[in-house]
């Protein structure tokens, strides 16, 4: 089983590497539906397993210069919080493991939705947010601080509870949040407010007691080589023609949780 674990994160990696997101989205189902593995595990052991990958991409991110500090401390401020609060609150619940599987399932299916949409209508987004250089849309310089914060804390929960959040959602936010941010910085923030983010969450999880280690070391056996791999094809397999198969995929797995 160990082996299959390792092939599951090479293939995750590899996705990961090609497209730049679907790490939480593609590996936390598929350890629910695919290997049996309780919901919250599958949760914790992967917000462990995307902060200590994502830290590698965050820290070229910031040796290149992609990255607006700023708005990382500003998301920060809303969503390590909410991963504490939200920690704190499954501590003080004490669900038993049947409401707290469908707690995280429910949430889970909802996050993969909202993460399937956003990935088939990131374009239009972008176009919507840019339109007149982003003079229209723009947020007041006075708003856009607490919005800011706002939109880390609901990410900040939405990750703790399901894994998924933290990547399209949070990249799509910053498009409509700094319609003037370049494509690479967008992606870069996203990138490194994603580590304290799921480090912390990953954390709490692990105080509660759902995080495997055996199979964290699994996956990351695998996902580093196929991260490693994926980076250098992502120039050669078209974007365009692998968001819409990702996002069926999301809708697909989405769907078949509600119905569980």
């Amino acid at each position: 089983m160990d082996g299959l674990y390792t092939v599951s994160g090479f293939l995750v990696g590899l996705v990961v590497g090609v497209t730049g997101v679907g790490g939480g989205s593609l590996m936390t189902p598929l350890l629910v539906l695919f290997f049996g593995i309780a919901p919250a595990t599958a949760v914790g052991t992967d917000l462990l397993y995307a902060s200590l990958t994502k830290a590698l991409g965050g820290w070229v991110h910031g040796r290149n210069g992609t990255v607006d500090w700023k708005v990382v401390g500003l998301l920060s401020l809303g969503s390590l919080p909410a991963a504490l609060l939200t920690i704190i609150g499954l501590k003080l619940l004490a669900l038993d493991e049947g409401a707290l599987r469908g707690l995280v399932t429910g949430v889970l299916s909802v996050a993969l939705l909202l993460t399937a949409a956003a990935l088939l209508l990131k374009d239009r987004i972008r176009r919507i947010a840019r339109r007149n250089d982003g003079a229209v849309y723009e947020l007041h310089h006075r708003h856009l601080p607490a919005a800011t914060v706002a939109t880390g804390f609901v990410v900040g929960g939405l990750v703790t509870v399901s894994s998924i959040g933290a990547g399209v959602l949070g990249t799509v936010a910053l498009l409509f949040l700094y319609p003037r941010m370049a494509a690479a910085k967008v992606v870069g923030t996203d990138i490194a407010h994603a580590v304290p983010l799921t480090a912390i969450a990953g954390l709490g999880h692990m105080a509660l007691g759902t995080v495997d280690f055996v199979l964290l070391g699994s996956l990351l056996l695998g996902s580093l080589p196929g991260i490693y791999i994926g980076s250098h094809l992502s120039a050669k397999v078209p974007e365009k023609l692998l968001r819409p198969i990702l996002a069926t995929m999301l809708l697909l797995i989405g769907t078949r949780l509600v119905l569980n």
